[in-house]
C-alpha cells in the first residue's frame, strides 16, 4: 500500500508541474501578441511626454495617463482616432485651431494632419501690469468780485494721477493677439489745476472771438469745452447740429433756451450757438475747441453769459 500511495503522489506532482508550465506557456504568449506602443503626448503649453501603451483610441490614452481635456481644448487627431506608429497626440486651443482650418480651406490649400500640426502655433497667456497716467483737470474759478489784479492767477498746480492697468494677454509666434482689461487700480489720485480769472480774460490761443459791445441780462454758466473727436462727439463729422463747421473761437453748443445763431459774450467773448448736445441743459455751455487735448486743458469754468443785442 505504500509504495502505490508513493506512486500516486509522484503522478498528481507530475500532473501539477505540468499545469503550471502550461499557464506560464500562455502568459508568455499573450505577452508576445500583446503590442506595446510609444505615443508622444505634447501638451498645450509645449510640454512633451512619451508613454508605453497598448491602447489605440486617442482617448483611452489619455483616460490611461489621467490627462483630461478643459472645455476650451481637444486633441489632433480627435478622441476617437486610432493612433498607428509614427504619430503623435497634441492637445490644442479649440477655437485656435479652427480658425487654422478656415483660413487654409479659404485659401484653397490642399494640406493634411501633419502639415496642420507644423504651421500651429501655440498660444501662449501673460498678466502684465501697466502703469498709466491719470490726466489733471483745470478748474477756473470767477474772480470778479475779488480785489486786486488776478487775472489767471495759479491758485492750485496740477499734477497727473497714476494707475496700475491689469491686463490678459494673449501671444502667438510673439505676436499679441488679444489684450483682456481685467483690473484698473487708483495708485495715485489727480490734483485738479485751479486757476482764478476775472470777468475780462484775454483770448485763449487758437480761437479768434469777437469783443462784445452790447449785451443784456447776464448769469454765470458752467462753461465745458469739446473737439470734434469721436469720444466727445459720439462721431467725429465736424458738423454741427445747426448744419454748420463747428469752427474754434466761435462756436458753442447750448441748450434749446437758446436760438440757433444766438450771440453770447462768454467771459468777454463773443460766440456762435451753432450746436446742441444731450448733456447740454440748464445752466451749461460747451465751447468747440480743435483738439481733445485743449479740451481737457480748458476743464471747467464758471463764466457769466451773456446774450448779443
Amino acid at each position: 500500500m505504500k509504495k502505490e500511495e508513493k506512486a500516486s503522489l509522484s503522478i498528481m506532482k507530475i500532473i501539477a508541474i505540468s499545469i503550471l508550465l502550461i499557464l506560464i506557456s500562455g502568459i508568455g504568449v499573450m505577452a508576445v501578441n500583446t503590442k506595446l506602443n510609444d505615443v508622444k503626448i505634447i501638451l498645450q503649453n509645449g510640454y512633451e511626454m512619451t508613454v508605453l501603451t497598448s491602447k489605440t483610441k486617442v482617448s483611452d490614452i489619455l483616460e490611461e495617463n489621467n490627462i483630461i481635456l478643459e472645455e476650451n481644448q481637444k486633441t489632433i487627431p480627435d478622441l476617437n482616432y486610432e493612433i498607428i506608429a509614427g504619430e503623435s497626440i497634441k492637445i490644442t486651443d479649440k477655437s485656435y485651431q479652427e480658425v487654422q482650418i478656415a483660413k487654409i480651406s479659404e485659401e484653397g490649400v490642399e494640406t493634411s494632419l501633419n502639415q496642420l500640426l507644423e504651421n500651429y502655433a501655440p498660444i501662449t497667456e501673460k498678466i502684465i501690469i501697466e502703469q498709466v497716467s491719470i490726466p489733471y483737470e483745470t478748474v477756473t474759478k470767477n474772480a470778479t468780485e475779488a480785489s486786486g489784479d488776478t487775472t489767471n492767477k495759479v491758485l492750485q498746480q496740477g499734477q497727473d494721477g497714476l494707475k496700475e492697468v491689469t491686463y490678459k494677454v494673449k501671444y502667438q509666434n510673439e505676436v499679441e493677439i488679444e489684450r483682456i482689461l481685467l483690473s484698473e487700480v487708483v495708485v495715485k489720485e489727480p490734483v485738479n489745476k485751479i486757476v482764478q480769472v476775472q470777468k475780462t480774460v484775454t483770448s485763449r490761443a487758437s480761437t479768434l472771438p469777437r469783443t462784445a459791445s452790447n449785451t443784456t441780462g447776464g448769469a454765470t454758466y458752467k462753461i465745458t469745452a469739446y473737439c470734434p473727436c469721436a469720444k466727445c462727439c459720439g462721431k467725429a463729422t465736424g458738423r454741427t447740429a445747426a448744419g454748420t463747421r463747428a469752427t474754434a473761437g466761435r462756436t458753442v453748443a447750448a441748450s434749446s433756451q437758446f436760438a440757433f445763431g444766438t450771440q453770447l459774450n462768454i467771459g468777454g467773448h463773443v460766440y456762435t450757438v451753432e450746436d446742441r448736445g444731450g448733456a447740454i441743459n440748464g445752466n451749461k455751455i460747451d465751447i468747440f475747441v480743435n483738439s481733445h487735448a485743449e479740451a481737457l486743458q480748458w476743464g471747467v469754468r464758471y463764466l457769466p453769459v451773456n446774450v448779443v443785442n
